[in-house]
């Protein structure tokens, strides 16, 4: 059973979301104890590619080290996958739309579920079906400014861009000035080639780095 209150504010206070997906179980293990390491409490794995529940279940398994990390699973488009994943016990379930049958499967099931959404009106039809943390997304084309101008109608919705927010001062300051609960970060924060050169070191530093950042900029 969620509870969606303990979620919502670990988000909130983690400030960041790694989201992140990869085929290789051993290299996404590393990646989540890097990221563990380096401060992250809420980490998303994403499910875009065929080895996804495989290695979902398996980090599933190697976070039960962490007690205190939330692992969910995101680009989840259908009931069927929200189910698969809930069952391999995904903390929460992310889709990159509003997608009203995985709305009704998290709701029916008590699963924490977060849409995708880029317009007013889909941030609306969200909260109505029981969102209270929506996914800005695509960020970079919606921007700061859309995150304002939803909070201005909606002020009782948590927002989280995703999609080409940048791990710097300035990009972060601007989304925190506009009001978001937490951002969600995958390639700007975690460098392809840092995996496949195993340079965990370079990893943390980013993640470091960001979550000092927006410790700063969210005060």
């Amino acid at each position: 059973m969620m509870d969606t209150n303990r979620i919502v504010a670990q988000m909130g206070n983690a400030g960041m979301i790694p989201v992140f997906s990869h085929a290789s179980i051993d290299a996404s293990k590393r990646v989540l104890d890097a990221s563990y390491e380096a401060g992250v409490r809420v980490f998303e794995f994403t499910n875009r590619t065929a080895e996804a529940s495989e290695v979902f279940q398996a980090l599933k398994q190697h976070a039960e080290q962490y007690p205190d990390l939330l692992l969910g699973i995101g680009t989840i488009l259908t009931a069927a996958d929200a189910e698969k994943f809930h069952l391999m016990g995904a903390d929460f379930i992310v889709s990159p739309a509003l997608v009203s049958e995985v709305a009704s499967y998290c709701n029916f099931n008590q699963v924490f579920w977060i849409p995708g959404c880029a317009t007013v009106t889909e941030v609306f039809q969200g909260k109505s079906l029981g969102a209270t943390l929506v996914k800005a997304f695509p960020g970079n084309l919606l921007g700061p400014g859309f995150i304002k101008a939803v909070l201005s109608v909606i002020p009782d919705i948590k927002l989280m861009p995703t999609g080409g927010v940048e791990p710097t001062q300035e990009n972060l300051a601007a989304w925190f000035d506009a009001g978001v609960h937490c951002v969600g970060m995958g390639s700007q924060l975690i460098n392809p080639q840092w995996i496949m050169d195993n340079d965990m070191v370079s990893l943390q530093a980013s993640i470091r780095n960001a979550l000092t950042i927006i410790q700063e900029v969210s005060k």
